[in-house]
């Protein structure tokens, strides 16, 4: 296994050195999405993991947003374009660049979790404003009780609304197109898009992962009603046989960053593989951690910027329990418990700063500027990097005893879960998690 992902690493090293010699050594590796059902799991939970990889620079925050009722006629502000708000909205934690409304990963209150990736296809990607993939992940937890729902949620509005839009905070273009990964206590679903068109799979028991490229191929669970007509009509399919996507909706020519994800998708597959029957919160962890498969990823000018685990019991009874970094590179970070609760104090050092009007994504012509977005934690965590590069002993001693930390809140979350210890006493342990970190980098 380790010369496996070893050969997976040169690889990938070496196509990022040509890309350099090219003048590419910006384009993106992106992110990873993965999930363990039983008897892929080791205990009788759903375990749900993301890693954003995204601008080295840009700031990733942790936001909750209460579950809230909406006049009728209401309009809801995403990222670019108003959309129709519904009555009822569902709470949220979200972890997602601040500058942006949409989120990169995030869970509700019903306990359904999505993450996406971007992908290209031979659909074109539109150049205007439309919904980003991010924002699809956010209204999908907002109005979505299960992974399903969820699901006809994002189809719905891609329909409708199309997606599309400026994806990172910069002023040159990059834009693309979406797959997501959604879970919940029983099933997940992949699913794949292009342009306005969709398929998607069912997956109810083991493992799987997604990355940056296509993976459904014949086993198709449900599609757009035009999505095969569509395809015959630009000729990328004769009708006749077998119809598979990825086949048929992948680009003749990919760019790069698509046929680099090629190998960092192979490195997660046999990462779960190795651990099938056996998968939990930590077996998770380490997978977002792992450097070597690039699925822990630091190249140019991109980065793991966040990183999300839930653990998300069968047991109905039992709470859904979501780990954040609010930090980049999570093998140098710690994952920090949330479990939703009425009475859980407002976590204000993992949200960044509002700018209004005045932000450069609301003002015309876009990111001509650039505003400081970092957080409380964000600024702890990156002068404590810095000491732990400058003085690796003292880095290494505060980054050991925050891993301890991590360990003791996973060994409470297991014991909650076996019902040692009541639910209800760890609402604020995300809070409290927060707020030991930075005192520890003080």
């Amino acid at each position: 296994m380790a010369d496996h992902v070893g050969f997976l690493s040169e690889r990938l090293s070496a196509m990022l050195g040509f890309l350099r010699g090219l003048g590419m050594a910006e384009v993106p590796v992106s992110c990873d999405c993965f999930v363990s059902l039983p008897p892929g799991s080791r205990d009788d939970h759903v375990i749900f993991g993301k890693n954003a990889d995204r601008p080295r620079d840009e700031v990733q925050e942790v936001a909750h947003c209460p579950g809230a009722s909406h006049p009728a006629g209401a309009t809801l502000e995403c990222t670019y374009i108003q959309i129709p708000q519904v009555e009822r909205t569902r709470a949220v934690v979200l972890s997602k660049p601040a500058w942006m409304w949409g989120a990169e990963m995030g869970a509700n209150d019903q306990g359904v979790c999505i993450g996406n990736e971007a992908i290209w296809t031979r659909e074109p990607v539109c150049p205007g404003d439309a919904l980003l993939g991010m924002d699809l992940v956010r209204l999908g937890l907002e109005r979505g009780d299960s992974a399903w729902s969820a699901l006809t949620v994002i189809t719905s509005l891609l329909e409708q609304h199309g997606q599309g839009g400026q994806c990172k905070e910069d002023p040159v273009a990059f834009s693309y197109h979406n797959t997501f990964l959604l879970v919940d206590r029983n099933e997940a679903w992949v699913l794949e898009t292009a342009g306005r068109l969709w398929v998607a799979q069912k997956v109810t028991e083991g493992v799987k992962n997604i990355s940056n490229q296509l993976t459904i191929g014949a086993e198709v669970t449900a599609e757009h009603p035009e999505l095969r007509r569509a395809a015959q009509a630009q000729g990328w399919w004769d009708g006749e046989s077998e119809f598979n996507f990825s086949r048929v909706f992948s680009p003749e020519n990919p760019p790069a960053r698509m046929e680099l994800a090629k190998q960092r998708y192979k490195g997660g597959t046999e990462l779960l593989k190795q651990h099938d029957g056996s998968v939990t919160a930590a077996v998770m962890m380490s997978i977002l951690r792992d450097k070597p498969s690039g699925i822990c990823m630091d190249s140019g000018g991109f980065c793991t910027t966040g990183s999300m685990v839930s653990v998300l019991p069968r047991d109905p009874s039992l709470p859904c329990i979501h780990f954040f970094t609010a930090t980049p590179d999570p093998s140098r970070s710690i994952f920090k418990p949330f479990i939703f609760s009425d009475f859980s104090t407002p976590v204000l050092r993992v949200v960044s700063p509002q700018f209004g009007p005045d932000d450069p994504v609301r003002k015309q012509p876009r990111f001509q500027s650039k505003v400081d977005r970092r957080h409380d934690l964000y600024k702890a965590h990156q002068e404590a990097v810095s000491t732990m590069e400058n003085n690796p002993d003292e880095g290494s001693s505060v980054f050991g005893i925050l891993r301890e930390l991590e360990s003791q809140c996973l060994s409470e979350i297991s014991a909650m879960l076996s019902g040692e210890i009541p639910g209800e006493e760890l609402g604020d342990l995300f809070f409290d998690t927060v707020d030991t970190e930075i005192k520890f980098y003080q």
